[in-house]
């Protein structure tokens, strides 16, 4: 996404990368002069009081999109009542297949053939949320979950950067999830 951004054809600029803990995404950000932040879960009491700090940080930043990709919790319903439908997730599977933390391990543990990738509009539930893009990734034989997760990678990288894009030049309408 960073790199996308960065060409002068791309409809959309990455103004702050945020995590809730140090992780190789905000040296990414570094790299290309991107601001970032950090709002560690540990450090709070609740998920409520995470997800004030949490907010406030993004308010700072205005963003007109909330892109979540790798961040493994579920956010305050206060954050996602402020934002949604405007807030995107990744997730390495064909929802409504196998939703929640563990969608690569569950795919290979159910036998099937194939699974994906998906970019939906986070709402309050788990991998619940409309689906805006998605395809479908095959299981090959011996993989492993970390052979499959690492194909499934770029997948999740190519249908984000192009639902940005269509979000952005209203090819998809955000509003129509509300």
């Amino acid at each position: 996404m960073l790199e996308a951004a960065q060409s002068a054809e791309y409809p959309a600029r990455v103004v702050a990368v945020g995590a809730d803990r140090q992780a190789d995404g905000l040296a990414h950000a570094e790299q290309f002069g991107i601001p970032s932040f950090v709002v560690p879960f540990t450090s709070f009491a609740s998920r409520e009081s995470w997800g004030d700090e949490l907010l406030a940080q993004l308010r700072e930043w205005q963003p007109d999109l909330v892109v979540l990709s790798g961040l493994m919790r579920l956010l305050p319903a206060q954050l996602v009542a402020e934002y949604a439908p405007a807030i995107i997730n990744t997730h390495p599977a064909y929802l409504p297949e196998f939703p929640g933390a563990h969608g690569v391990r569950d795919a290979l543990a159910a036998g099937v053939t194939q699974t994906g990738a998906s970019v939906i509009v986070v709402d309050n539930g788990v991998d619940t949320g409309p689906i805006l893009a998605q395809r479908r990734v095959p299981i090959e034989p011996g993989d492993t979950e970390a052979t499959l997760h690492e194909r499934i990678k770029p997948v999740e990288r190519e249908l984000l950067i192009q639902t940005v894009r269509d979000i952005a030049t209203h090819t998809i309408d955000l509003k129509e999830f509300r």
